[in-house]
């Protein structure tokens, strides 16, 4: 059964993709356990996958008849081979383009291929055909390369998802788009951009984040009737907003500004105003009862833009904030490191970002009252790595990074990371039009305004990270392109009040 997969957006319900993530080497073991506990062939796995795909094609894509199916060396091509045998019997063309031969094919794909043949299928072989001479295509279907990815493609399969991606039809890529590390989401040298993309048994962690974004297209998921024996724990979780949404329940009657909690904003220094104005918007947008900025003392206060924002020149931490963000605009000079390191020994919830990060680096630590919120430079300087480093495995770097430093790590990025040291969250809402100055300074006000409110620093950055995400999501109705931070304002105030 396919399970359609479209995030909901501005609040509406949809369908979520609230569900577990995984490794390869799990789904193997989850095909090897299914047929144990079947008593069947893994071959009848490739059978209902072919015939999950002819399904699925003829839904989406009911008019076309003429599909260029081309496949691999694997199983990913065997699954190609059974869903042109079963296109062919209900009467479309399928032409079916390798590139490796058939009977150098080996297992399950050599079976399927062979049953192809047998009912009167062919093969023309990549290398040497002239597609250019042939009917064009009203849909291609990816089935050269599976899971297996995890070096460079050949110069020869690096051809041939060039020509696919030079092709003017939809393509549909069988169980993940060829050329992604199933795992780490990178595209290795190349990678077919699909239309959609049908997955199978359960949606792999690196489709979601990195290149897989721009490879995977629409996403669904079938089980093939595969289920997880109890007890199994996937790689990561995928969240949303209408998953948690149910969370922000209304408030008591009885509620004050003192109940909602008190937060601190430190930052805001010379040229960077707008960052700590940003934060602390957020912040009151999100629920916080009272919000303080601490900024750079030569400048006018922010009251001034928002005066329900109060400004603070005395020390930082005289003890009246709940919870206190550091970094929005903070700045590297002497008057920032004096804030940073006064603010740094404090105790209660912590939200560090942009220079408070950069600060960190220098003096690495490990505590466990923060929340981490570095971009892919940003974790690059607290590991002291490259940034090609952190984009080759965001799953193996936000994990290094809450070792490393304690607490609750956010890896920003296309399919953000959070990792709280016992399970990493994917959210994956968001798109393009965040890539502008202000996003972050809003993320971390957000979520300190749900410390300050008494969610659990795991729970708030996985609730913060969704707000916001969708938020933008919303914004961006009336165009990414030169969509600004402050676009977001009021969608948050929504969809912090869904039921309201």
């Amino acid at each position: 059964m396919v399970q359609v997969i479209e995030d909901a957006i501005c609040g509406e319900e949809g369908n979520s993709l609230a569900q577990p993530l995984w490794r390869t080497e799990q789904i193997r073991r989850l095909e090897q356990h299914w047929a144990r506990h079947e008593g069947r062939e893994c071959y009848d796995l490739m059978e209902r996958a072919g015939a999950a795909l002819c399904s699925y094609a003829c839904h989406h894509w009911p008019e076309s008849r003429h599909w260029w199916i081309f496949v691999g060396p694997g199983n990913n091509g065997g699954d190609g081979y059974v869903l042109a045998r079963l296109a062919r019997r209900v009467g479309l063309e399928p032409l079916v383009i390798a590139a490796r031969a058939p009977e150098l094919l080996k297992g399950d794909a050599r079976r399927a291929a062979d049953a192809w043949l047998a009912a009167g299928g062919c093969v023309i072989m990549a290398e040497e055909a002239e597609l250019a001479s042939l009917m064009p295509p009203d849909l291609v279907i990816d089935a050269l390369l599976g899971t297996g990815v995890h070096i460079s493609l050949s110069p020869a399969m690096t051809r041939i998802v060039a020509t696919i991606n030079a092709l003017q039809a939809p393509v549909l890529a069988v169980d993940l788009p060829s050329g992604l590390n199933a795992d780490t989401g990178r595209a290795m040298g190349a990678l077919v951009r699909a239309t959609r993309t049908l997955t199978f048994i359960g949606i792999k962690q690196g489709m979601l984040t990195a290149d897989g974004v721009d490879g995977v297209g629409r996403l669904d998921c079938d089980s093939l009737g595969v289920t997880p024996p109890d007890g199994v724990i996937p790689a990561a979780l995928r969240i949303d907003y209408p998953g948690l949404k149910a969370l922000l329940t209304p408030r008591p009657r009885s509620a004050h500004k003192g109940s909602n909690g008190k937060v601190l904003v430190v930052g805001g220094n010379l040229g960077m105003q707008g960052a700590i104005l940003l934060a602390g918007m957020a912040c009151l947008r999100t629920g916080a009862g009272l919000v303080r900025l601490s900024q750079h003392p030569d400048l006018p206060p922010v009251s001034l833009a928002q005066p329900e924002l109060m400004g603070w020149s005395g020390g930082v931490d005289d003890g009246w904030a709940q919870v206190r963000v550091l970094g929005p605009g903070l700045g590297r000079d002497e008057w920032a490191r004096s804030r940073f390191e006064q603010l740094i020994t404090t105790e209660g919830p912590l939200v560090l970002d942009a220079d408070g990060l950069n600060w960190l680096a220098q003096g690495p630590r490990h505590q466990d009252n923060w929340v981490l919120t570095p971009h892919p430079g940003e974790a690059a300087r607290l590991l002291g790595c490259a940034i090609a480093e952190i984009a080759a495995d965001r799953f193996a770097a936000v994990r290094q990074l809450q070792r490393r430093y304690g607490g609750v790590v956010l890896l920003k990025g296309a399919g953000t990371l959070i990792c709280d040291g016992h399970s990493i969250a994917l959210c994956d809402e968001g798109n393009p039009g965040m890539a502008s100055g202000g996003m972050g300074d809003l993320l971390s006000g957000i979520i300190a305004a749900l410390l300050a409110q008494g969610w659990s620093a795991s729970m708030a950055t996985r609730l913060g990270a969704v707000i916001h995400g969708e938020a933008a999501d919303c914004a961006a109705a009336e165009g990414e392109r030169g969509m600004l931070a402050s676009d977001l304002l009021p969608w948050i105030r929504r969809l912090v009040n869904p039921t309201q």
